[in-house]
């Protein structure tokens, strides 16, 4: 099937051909028609596999005739986070760019003024957040009442972000009469209520199971404890052949400190979060597109919406919270049919974590490698900040063994058996012979401070191995 078959107007035609598109992706050939014949429309679909063209491509052709009005947009597309509004605004001037529309995007951490200018003039297509669009609604500064077409994005992640009830506030001063596109790649009970409660008679379309993620991707899960995250991923880094990565993590302060530390390192990183303002955030991002860096270190205001080609690799360095974020994280890399990897850092405090990820994409995830390959490649530095506890067992063993040798003034002189202490080493720590016999130079040491400590803080009778030094 080509894109010529889905009834597009030849104008459309020629712009996808020359974005390099031949074939539509199952969601666009499902979706474009009844889009077109003016119907609603349920899409359940897995990031990565060409959603936002099946809305942008049909609305084209649909909006290509009308006429423009001030303040009151013909059209409207609900985003949850900027950088997604972005996105959907690019596909439009892409594809649309042998149809005359106008489009505005209306997104915080910008100026208000030149939003409100764009809607005075009249636009065609408005794609906008929750937050900025409900903000300028009450200043009246927008008309819904002409609006014929109405996309929801990404759903899912609205209900994550405590959009809702601005969606059903907007939907309700939307005309009952209008076309609504709902997308999203999971469908929980709350936004069934609100398909139910705002779609007539809506085309359901799956191509992917709910919650699914891309059979493109290789998924990897890195058992690794906290003190060595840092240096697991940078081996991989260096030794997976990454082209372009997206690391994720939970907390913004955690993107900026591994940011820095990828750099120190000789990495060309950036990063992306919710503290920096929107001129920041879309300059890291132009130099991650343009490939100035090809690492981002990026917290999950990034997750969705990010459409970057060739992105090679995903790590979770931290593993999610939420299960549904697993989905959309992994999703910016195994993008258009390429294939792409993603791993996944477990600590021992992830494990309820991962178990949910492994719950809700319904299949367990394959460790990468053997757990021993992981620790060979940390850099053997790293085993002295950790200072394991085998190491403290064999110098409590050296210690006992030279407790016992105290009652004998010979013994007290001389160290502890070679045999015993060489045995404890070996048994607990299978390290090479250097490492094991370095503190055996410390045995001496080692016996003689308990017992001096021991004569420097008793308050009875002074023992017999001590009196020839009273009387004399």
């Amino acid at each position: 099937m080509s894109f010529a078959d889905l009834g597009l107007s030849d104008e459309l035609l020629q712009a996808v051909e020359a974005a390099g598109y031949s074939e539509p992706t199952p969601i666009q050939a499902q979706a474009i028609p009844p889009v077109l014949m003016m119907k609603d429309l349920i899409g359940i679909a897995q990031t990565g596999t060409g959603k936002t063209a099946s809305f942008v491509l049909p609305m084209i052709d649909v909006l290509a005739h009308g006429r423009r009005r001030a303040l009151m947009p013909r059209s409207l597309i609900l985003e949850p986070t900027r950088e997604l509004a972005a996105q959907v605004a690019d596909n439009f001037v892409k594809y649309g760019k042998n149809h005359d529309l106008r489009m505005a995007l209306l997104i915080g951490g910008v100026q208000m003024g030149d939003q409100v200018k764009a809607l005075q003039e009249g636009v065609d297509v408005l794609i906008a957040t929750p937050g900025r669009l409900m903000d300028l609604f009450e200043r009246g500064k927008i008309l819904l009442t002409g609006c014929e077409l109405l996309v929801i994005d990404e759903a899912d992640r609205m209900l994550d972000m405590g959009f809702i009830p601005d969606i059903e506030t907007i939907c309700s001063k939307l005309p009952t009469n209008r076309q609504t596109l709902l997308f999203s790649a999971t469908m929980p009970p709350v936004i069934k209520k609100l398909a139910d409660r705002f779609l007539e008679n809506p085309k359901y379309i799956e191509v992917a199971r709910p919650a699914s993620t891309n059979t493109n991707i290789a998924q990897f899960k890195v058992p690794v404890t906290a003190r060595k995250k840092r240096d697991t991923l940078r081996e991989i880094l260096r030794t997976d052949n990454v082209t372009t990565a997206i690391i994720f993590c939970n907390r913004k302060t955690t993107v900026r400190e591994l940011a820095k530390s990828l750099k120190r390192n000789g990495f060309a990183a950036g990063e992306i979060h919710g503290d920096m303002d929107q001129s920041a955030r879309i300059a890291e991002l132009d130099c991650f597109k343009s490939g100035e860096i090809n690492i981002l270190v990026a917290s999950d205001v990034a997750a969705r919406g990010l459409d970057v080609k060739g992105v090679s690799h995903v790590f979770n360095y931290d593993t999610p919270w939420h299960p549904d974020d697993y989905v959309h994280r992994v999703g910016r890399t195994g993008r258009g049919g390429a294939s792409g990897r993603a791993f996944t850092l477990v600590t021992p405090d992830d494990a309820e974590a991962m178990e949910n990820v492994e719950k809700l994409t319904g299949g367990t995830i394959p460790l990468f490698g053997e757990a021993a390959d992981i620790e060979e490649a940390v850099p053997a530095f790293d085993e002295a900040e950790s200072a394991p506890a085998p190491r403290k067992r064999a110098s409590r063993s050296k210690t006992a063994a030279s407790a016992k040798a105290k009652p004998a003034p010979k013994a007290a002189a001389k160290p502890a058996p070679a045999p015993v202490v060489e045995e404890t080493v070996e048994a607990d720590t299978p390290a090479p012979a250097p490492v094991r016999r370095a503190p055996r130079r410390r045995t001496e040491p080692t016996v003689a401070a308990p017992v001096l400590e021991a004569a420097g803080d008793w308050n009875g009778p002074i023992p017999d191995f001590l009196a020839v030094s009273a009387v004399s």
